[in-house]
């Protein structure tokens, strides 16, 4: 009655309308997450493109006690990067030895392989996009200066006050590299 030709052309036909109908469901989930949640939407979409690619390796110096610190490292962890955290008394030679002014500094310092320092509560699409950008000889990295209450890792219940991300330069001038006026604006 039927031949192999026909069973295998059923199969086929099975499998590829199951591929689609699985494909429908899984875009339609997404979808309705999107719809629902866009801000967690679009985090969980930027953290899966983030996964496919090598993460980005940062050495992040710190005092052994600072909470918010390792709250950053979270943050930075969750978003692309891998930090090896050094956890020192002192973390001011490691400031002064990257060439961070006192007016810039904060309570961390994160170092890339290129040499580049990342001070303070920066968000981790600051550092992503310093990083895929050329720079002058002259400039050494990005600061948050001081802890911006609602930065990445100094959240406090739904507070946030608007802050600048500088970028620094050897000579211990900045320009501005973001204003950051609200919570949203940093993922």
């Amino acid at each position: 009655m039927f031949s192999n030709k026909t069973i295998s052309n059923k199969l086929i036909l099975k499998t590829l309308v199951t591929l689609v109908v699985v494909t429908l469901i899984a875009s339609c989930t997404e979808s309705e997450t999107a719809m629902a949640d866009p801000v967690q939407a679009k985090a969980s979409l930027s953290k899966t493109r983030l996964a496919k690619s090598a993460p980005i390796s940062l050495d992040v110096y710190k005092s052994p006690t600072c909470g918010c610190c390792k709250k950053w490292i979270e943050h930075i962890d969750d978003n692309g990067f891998q930090s090896k955290t050094h956890s020192i008394a002192d973390v001011s030679v490691i400031k002064s030895k990257k060439g961070i002014e006192p007016r810039y500094r904060s309570c961390h310092t994160a170092i890339s392989k290129e040499g580049y320092v990342f001070e303070g509560h920066v968000p981790a699409k600051y550092i992503q996009k310093f990083l895929s950008e050329k720079h002058d000889d002259n400039v050494i990295g990005l600061s948050v200066p001081a802890m911006p209450v609602g930065s990445p890792g100094m959240e406090v219940e739904d507070k946030f006050g608007p802050y600048r991300v500088l970028l620094l330069k050897a000579d211990g001038t900045n320009e501005i590299y973001a204003k950051v006026q609200s919570y949203e604006q940093q993922f």
